[in-house]
Formats: C-alpha cells, sequence, structure tokens
C-alpha cells in the first residue's frame, strides 16, 4: 500500500495528540507545519532510498531521531531551568524510555 504525503501528515497529527505540542504564538498554522516537514522528510527519503542499502538508512533514520530527541530534550530542560523548575534525567527522558509499555 502507497502511504501519501497528506495520509503521512493525518497520522502525526494523530500521533502528536498523545502528547500535544504547544504551538504557542508562532506565526504559521500548525497543520501548516506538519506538512512542510513531512513533505521535505519524503523528499529526503526518495533522494536516499535509491542510492543506500537498508542497513544504512535504518542507521540515518536512527541517528537523525537521536539527534532530534537529544535536540528536544536539551531545550526542554532550557525551558524548565528558565521556569526554575528542579529537573533531573531520569523525567526528562521518561517519555523516551520503554518503562512500563511492554
Amino acid at each position: 500500500m502507497e502511504v501519501s504525503t497528506e495520509m503521512l501528515v493525518d497520522m502525526l497529527r494523530e500521533v502528536e495528540a498523545e502528547d500535544p505540542i504547544d504551538y504557542a504564538d508562532l506565526p504559521f498554522g500548525e497543520q501548516e507545519l506538519r506538512r512542510v516537514i513531512m513533505n521535505s522528510l519524503v523528499e529526503r527519503h526518495h533522494l536516499v532510498e535509491n542510492g543506500m542499502s537498508v542497513s544504512d538508512i535504518h542507521a540515518m533514520y536512527l541517528l537523525s531521531t537521536a539527534k532530534l530527541v537529544l535536540e528536544n530534550t536539551v531545550l526542554h530542560a532550557r525551558l524548565l531551568l528558565l521556569q526554575e523548575h528542579q529537573i533531573d534525567v531520569e523525567s526528562l527522558l521518561a517519555p523516551f524510555t520503554l518503562k512500563g509499555k511492554r
């Protein structure tokens, strides 16, 4: 089954519903941002899928995901510190662990 970019955008919105993102006062629409990002990722995938082995593609996606999780965690920690909250690594990483999800 071929999945369209629009279907992926809708799926992203559904995934996001479980852990909503605070878009606050950003000067663009949430759906527009999802669509632009998904289009970019699909385009990148099509560029690499023919020139890389499956294991290299998996490694690239794992590294990309790890960088995004790391960046998100650092930004979240900075925000908490600016709000003068106490932070610890375990609570910051809890959303990314499999504890209790087995």
